[in-house]
């Protein structure tokens, strides 16, 4: 197997600003394996939350490569990486590495890796569209944009100095969108009074579920505030791989799975079969990367009850091509391995 990467900037359209931080771009490092003449492809991109920029990123894939040389061919090497034989590594470096090999294997096979992972029909569903912390007025005017566009699901991002502008943003939002399904996400900037105190009010103003409301870190703190809310608390920073899912199953509405966080699609399968009949349901979430990156994540959509992947929508340029969204509806192509093309090569098709 040959293996080699690159590393380019993904612009946004516009900055994303979310309690703890604003992002205009980001970097992502491709992965590329190739063997027999056919090409795997993987994505991971820069996070200052878990502390990967790009030149960590690139020295760690620079790694696996490396390891990924022992093996004669795509499938020992996939055996071992499910196998735990990389567990030192940062698990959105891993993610890359099975996305990588996923998408070989299923060019080689001639079909999609849904199928390699046991699903017949092509997975789609509607995506949650992310709006950032903005003004009311904003965020009303995208609401209605996106709303005439196709989506059906929004996720209005919380976590203001002050709360009661967080509040204005989801009543704006609701007005302009009043049959939409509305999550929010504060992004763990509430302290636990506030959000009892905000959440009947959030109820009542039709919010569907809230994700990871106060600072991760205290688990426990977060399944008690779950037992006692009138909505659904979905964790994220708190449940970053296995063991933070086999602690929250059965005490939190649900687990926001990242393949990036979780380690890739084998390990965000252990989770969603961990937590199956515990009361605490799957949702697919994701960084903000290209269609490459999101769509792993997509092939596993008919999984989970909430669908958040929507970061290849953020991009100015999204460089590949294969998984929708711009009408609110993520679905895999019938191409094989992860469906996933150049732009330039979809366009010059078509042209």
């Amino acid at each position: 197997m040959k293996v080699s990467q690159r590393t380019v900037r993904l612009q946004l359209t516009e900055p994303l600003r979310i309690s703890r931080s604003t992002m205009a771009a980001r970097d992502a490092v491709w992965l590329f394996i190739e063997d027999e003449g056919r090409l795997g492809r993987g994505e991971a991109v820069t996070s200052v939350y878990y502390g990967l920029d790009a030149d960590t990123l690139g020295r760690l894939l620079h790694a696996e490569s490396q390891w990924l040389a022992r093996f004669a061919e795509p499938e020992s090497a996939l055996e071992a990486l499910r196998s735990g034989g990389r567990d030192s590594t940062p698990p959105a470096v891993t993610a890359a590495v099975e996305s990588a090999l996923l998408d070989l294997l299923g060019k080689r096979a001639g079909i999609p890796v849904h199928e390699l992972l046991g699903t017949s029909a092509q997975p789609s569903a509607p995506t949650a569209r992310t709006i950032g912390i903005t003004s009311p007025r904003q965020a009303e005017a995208q609401a209605a944009r996106l709303v005439r566009d196709g989506f059906s699901v929004l996720k209005i991002k919380a976590g203001s100095p002050d709360p009661a502008d967080d509040m204005e943003r989801v009543r704006a939002v609701g007005a302009a969108a009043p049959h939409a399904r509305l999550l929010l996400d504060p992004n763990g900037a509430w302290t636990v009074g506030t959000t009892e105190r905000l959440l009947p009010r959030l109820a009542e103003l039709g919010i569907e579920a809230v994700e990871q409301p106060i600072a991760p870190g205290d688990p426990e703190a977060l399944a008690k505030l779950a037992e006692r809310s009138p909505l659904p608390v979905i964790a994220d920073e708190d449940a970053v791989g296995f063991e933070d899912a086999r602690r929250l199953a059965g005490r939190v509405q649900g687990i926001n799975v990242k393949l990036a966080k979780c380690g890739g699609v084998t390990a965000a399968l252990r989770i969603a079969e961990l937590i199956a009949g515990t009361g605490t349901e799957l949702m697919l979430g994701c960084l903000t990367a290209s269609t490459l990156g999101i769509a792993p994540a997509v092939h596993l959509a008919d999984r989970a009850r909430w669908i958040d992947l929507d970061g290849h929508l953020l991009l100015a340029h999204d460089p590949w091509t294969g998984i929708g969204g711009a009408d609110g509806t993520v679905r895999v192509s019938r191409h094989p391995g992860l469906g996933v093309r150049p732009r330039t090569e979809a366009e010059s098709e078509r042209a």
